[in-house]
């Protein structure tokens, strides 16, 4: 098979997850560029900004038609992870490569485990100030460091947090994820990586193709099912990444 078509596969599994859950795509989206494509983790953190600021704009603007996005809480929850998301993204090009895919197995092994738990997070009805700062700027931090949206972590944080409900979380995590991302991207823009272009196109014309098509399949499957599925692809690939940096 193809680099060519195994990004076209990889993108579309991407903008599903994005799509229907709001989560658990960028997670994918780093290792199947390093796997799959060939890129070296730095070029695959970096391209992955990209491809989870595209998707994550069209999956957005499905869920805004829809009317499931609050736009306060989420500008609330984003603007405490700007600085924090800036910072990571410039600090993360001095890491050592084994170290980043290291901790990206660690993150997608907490990101599996949580959707296996398949629980549905309840909001208290309370804003908690502090919580809600410490909550955006860690997973801004997040965002800048490894590549990723962090959709796992925002949307029980908006649910728990900022008592956004369960049904308006998934639009709203991808609104914060849209601002931590291009933040990322920015304080990355002086760092010397080569990005595929001629990879990453078809990787991200199918992954905003399933962004589409995600929302449309959260409508139709329980949100449990969605989660079981995707949580178990990412233990699988927390594991294979973590037994491949072992060597």
């Amino acid at each position: 098979m193809t680099a060519f078509v195994l990004a076209l596969l990889a993108g579309a599994v991407v903008g599903l997850a994005l799509g229907a859950l709001g989560a658990g795509g960028s997670i994918l989206t780093v290792p199947a560029l390093i796997y799959l494509l060939g890129f070296t983790p730095a070029a695959a953190t970096t391209a992955s900004l990209v491809v989870v600021i595209v998707t994550s704009v069209t999956a957005l603007l499905a869920h805004a038609r829809a009317g499931a996005v609050r736009w306060r809480a989420g500008l609330l929850f984003a603007a405490a992870g700007l600085l924090p998301a800036a910072a990571a993204g410039a600090l993360s090009s001095h890491v050592p490569q084994t170290v980043l895919i290291l901790m990206f197995a660690a993150l997608a092994l907490a990101a599996g485990l949580h959707m296996l738990r398949g629980r549905t997070p309840r909001g208290d009805g309370k804003v908690a100030g502090v919580r809600a700062l410490g909550a955006g700027a860690g997973l801004g931090t997040v965002t800048g460091f490894l590549g990723v949206g962090g959709g796992f972590l925002a949307v029980p944080a908006l649910v728990g947090v900022l008592a956004v409900p369960m049904s308006d979380a998934v639009g709203t995590s991808l609104l914060v994820i849209v601002a931590n991302t291009l933040v990322a991207l920015g304080a990355r823009a002086h760092a010397a990586v080569h990005l595929d272009w001629s990879l990453i196109s078809p990787f991200l014309a199918t992954a905003v193709l399933g962004a589409w098509d995600g929302r449309r399949l959260a409508a139709k499957v329980a949100v449990g099912t969605l989660q079981r599925v995707f949580g178990t692809v990412l233990l699988t690939v927390a594991l294979a990444m973590g037994v491949t940096a072992a060597r």
